[in-house]
């Protein structure tokens, strides 16, 4: 408890008796009785040999239950183990290498630190570090090829995440990092970490091929990441249909069947090779298992196909679309549980351009605008 606070009271012997009351505030100094701790107690790290100098090999955790200026700062101090000063301690209790290491030299150091508080008199705590040294890194590693697919409207795509790079490496304790060459950083990031990739706001209709790679240190592997981005006309909104498929997720649908999908939808929509097929989102279907796809046509001519033809074109060929995803309805109007009586019910569709959404996989990622719809009786 860091302190009190008391009211006393003092009262006379008249009649009547008199009183007055004073509040009285006890702070307690605290002492420095806790000792740095170390989590956890004893530390095992490895490093590659060869290695440059400064490489970073452990972080120290140290805490103290003292109050803040009996705590940190600590001081850090390397008391055994490092004779021939083969590491380095930084003061915010990053151990790194002095040296470049060799396998052959020595395979295993240990070192004893200590933690210094900042409290009077100071208080002291040990750990124990043992450091491997690991031959250097023999594998490449292995990325796989990403596509990403953006739909946005005319001129208005706000940025975000579009996907992530997926990397692997047999060497159990490389650490990849990911880069992307500087001529693209006004379009584009990856973040070095994790491999995501970002997306800046104000992408232009068109193909991007991203200069990626990934390195362990010692190889450095290109990756192969090509962005396509589709702006939407207002005009296709009007002449949208909409395909419900039954139990799948967005991920799945984008990473095992949107491709062949796609292909099946073109043969059975499409009346000329020079027509275009333009998948505007995907959503799932709000408490179910369902997920809608929103389509259009453009005619190669430039207008695009009424939703009444293209549901005929579809529902001629729905037995030949099931064969790759099975479809739980083909919707143009959206009106259930409207009683519009003498009446007709109006559908109008409305996207949200700066609500995406994102379902990435590991090969392919499909980033698109929320969609909503609005229906209503009309005269």
């Amino acid at each position: 408890i860091s302190g009190y606070s008391l009211v006393v009271q003092a009262r006379d012997s008249g009649t009547p008796p008199l009183s007055s009351s004073v509040t009285v505030n006890v702070d307690i100094s605290d002492v420095n009785d806790n000792s740095p701790v170390f989590t956890p107690a004893n530390y095992t790290a490895v490093i590659q040999e060869n290695k440059p100098v400064g490489t970073s090999i452990l972080q120290l955790v140290v805490t103290d239950k003292d109050s803040f200026h009996n705590g940190p700062p600590f001081t850090f101090t390397i008391l055994t183990g490092n004779e021939e000063e083969e590491f380095t301690l930084d003061p915010h209790g990053v151990l790194r290498s002095a040296v470049i290491f060799k396998h052959m030299v020595s395979t295993e150091y240990v070192l004893c630190v200590q933690a210094k508080d900042s409290g009077k008199p100071q208080q002291v705590s040990h750990t124990y570090i043992q450091v491997r040294v690991i031959e250097e890194s023999i594998h490449k590693p292995t990325a796989i090829p990403l596509e990403i697919f953006i739909v946005t409207m005319e001129d208005d795509f706000p940025g975000g995440v579009i996907g992530k790079i997926h990397a692997t490496d047999q060497d159990v304790y490389d650490v990849l990092t990911y880069t992307l060459k500087s001529e693209q950083k006004s379009l584009f990031k990856v973040n070095s970490h994790d491999g995501k990739i970002i997306a800046l706001g104000g992408l232009d209709n068109g193909k991007y091929v991203l200069n990626v790679s990934v390195s362990d240190g010692r190889f450095q592997v290109p990756i192969d990441v090509v962005v396509h981005v589709e702006q939407l006309l207002q005009e296709m909104l009007q002449n949208t249909v909409t395909i419900r498929f039954e139990n799948v997720s967005p991920e799945d649908f984008v990473g095992l069947h949107m491709h062949g999908f796609r292909r099946t939808l073109r043969n059975a929509v499409l009346s000329q090779k020079q027509d275009s097929l333009h998948i505007i989102s995907i959503q799932p279907v709000a408490g179910s298992s369902q997920l809608d796809m929103l389509f259009a046509v453009q005619m190669h001519s430039g207008g695009f196909y009424k939703p009444a033809y293209l549901i005929q074109k579809l529902t001629n060929a729905r037995r030949h679309l099931e064969n790759v995803i099975r479809i739980s309805a083909i919707v143009e109007k959206n009106c259930s549980g409207l009683d519009c009586q003498e009446q007709h019910c109006e559908q109008s569709l409305s996207i949200d351009s700066h609500s995406l959404m994102t379902y990435s996989t590991a090969r392919i990622s499909f980033v698109c605008p929320r969609f909503y719809r609005n229906v209503r009786c009309m005269c």
